[in-house]
């Protein structure tokens, strides 16, 4: 087996290239060795395939990094890029999935529905999307949750299976297609004559018309109906995410590709906690005497009720925290914290003898503030505030 060439020498691109720089240089040997201008090439073929593979490593910031460090041996078995492929397309990928994944670099010429010869039948028929919301509660979002959905929308026709047709023998060949399923056309672009082949707009791709329709669709393979969708939701998740269910948005007509379900999250306002990214805020009320003495008082986490400890001369504004006692990261490892914000309640009216209490304290040398001190613990604390 032939040793595999430096990927910044086969796009003949420094290794310290920009990203422009080398979507500028593969676009260059993707053109100088694509198999239209080369029919019957095999030699170009290769190098328009080794040209896509060093693109597909060198254009991924991850990928590239590990190319960087370990060569080809980074790439073997690697998340994306397996031995003997690259970018998710393993061994022995085709020409036409080089041209679905780069097709965003040349435009219509090479991407979309461009089929290299013999590649097959054309692109089957694709339902719609479904998008839901789904409110959830802040203990939901910490924990995740599987929620169960009944979603209204077009399901396969259960008589004809969802093909349109009356039975098996009820189809004819395209004669627009020839059964192909795909049409080929040649078009002059900046680049010479192109050919391109796209989806049959008779058939779909399919490659057969119907002769006799389903008596229950009339020939859609589509019915109105209902479907009970189990999603589960993983922990962390935040509003306005998106999930998305592979197949299971509306069915598509003459047998096709489902759509899919996307499903918005929406979070429900907590009465005592409140988000701020992964980390939850609790406004903790306290009393004159306990922010005084200190003390133990009760606080809510998204786990349930905890006890923590007031220390003696507590101040308003005061922040406690708790580690770990906030939402998880989606997907990930870490978890935020639990954030006491400490107030303290003021009694706004006073019985007669608590009057007499509290301007007995008022005299006493501990409820005696210099004015110095005071602007002294001001500044101090404006100070820790910057740090």
């Amino acid at each position: 087996m032939a040793e595999k060439r430096d990927y910044y020498e086969v796009l003949g691109v420094a290794k310290n290239a920009n990203a422009d720089e080398i979507k500028k240089a593969y676009r260059k040997a993707a053109i100088k060795y694509h198999p239209d201008k080369n029919p019957g090439d095999k030699e170009a073929e290769e190098k328009f395939k080794e040209a896509a593979e060093a693109y597909d490593v060198l254009s991924n910031p991850d990928k590239r990094a590990r190319y960087d460090q370990f060569g080809h041996a980074g790439m073997s078995g690697a998340a994306g890029g397996g031995a003997g492929g690259f970018g998710g397309f393993g061994g022995g990928f085709s020409m036409e999935d080089i041209f679905s994944q780069f097709g965003d670099i040349f435009g219509g010429h090479f991407g979309g529905g461009f089929r290299s010869s013999g590649s097959g039948a054309g692109r089957a028929n694709r339902g719609s999307d479904i998008r839901v919301r789904v409110r959830l509660t802040l203990q939901e979002i910490a924990n995740g949750v599987t929620k169960k959905l009944k979603i209204n929308k077009t399901v396969a026709c259960d008589q004809c299976g969802g093909t349109g047709a009356k039975d098996a023998n009820s189809y004819a060949t395209c004669s627009t297609c020839n059964g192909a399923g795909y049409v080929t056309r040649v078009e002059n672009t900046f680049f010479g004559r192109m050919q391109t082949q796209g989806v049959c707009p008779t058939c779909g791709g399919t490659g057969k018309v119907i002769t006799a329709s389903c008596d229950k669709c009339k020939g859609e393979g589509t019915l109105r109906g209902q479907e009970v969708v189990e999603i589960k939701i993983p922990a962390g998740v935040g509003e306005g995410m998106v999930l998305t269910v592979t197949g299971k948005g509306n069915a598509a007509r003459h047998g096709g590709v489902n759509g899919d379900l996307q499903v918005v999250i929406e979070e429900e306002p907590d009465a005592e906690l409140v988000r701020d990214g992964n980390d939850l805020i609790h406004n903790l009320n306290i009393t004159v005497t306990t922010a005084l003495l200190g003390g133990t008082v009760e606080v809510p986490t998204v786990d349930g009720r905890a006890k923590i400890k007031i220390a003696p001369g507590t101040h308003a504004g005061k922040v406690l925290r708790l580690g770990g006692k906030g939402l998880p990261e989606v997907n990930g490892y870490g978890r935020g914290d639990e954030l006491i914000v400490v107030d303290i309640t003021i009694p706004s009216k006073l019985t007669a003898e608590e009057k007499r209490l509290v301007e007995q304290l008022a005299a006493q040398p501990s409820f005696q503030r210099a004015e110095s001190t005071r602007n002294q613990n001001i500044f101090e604390r404006m100070k820790s505030f910057f740090r």
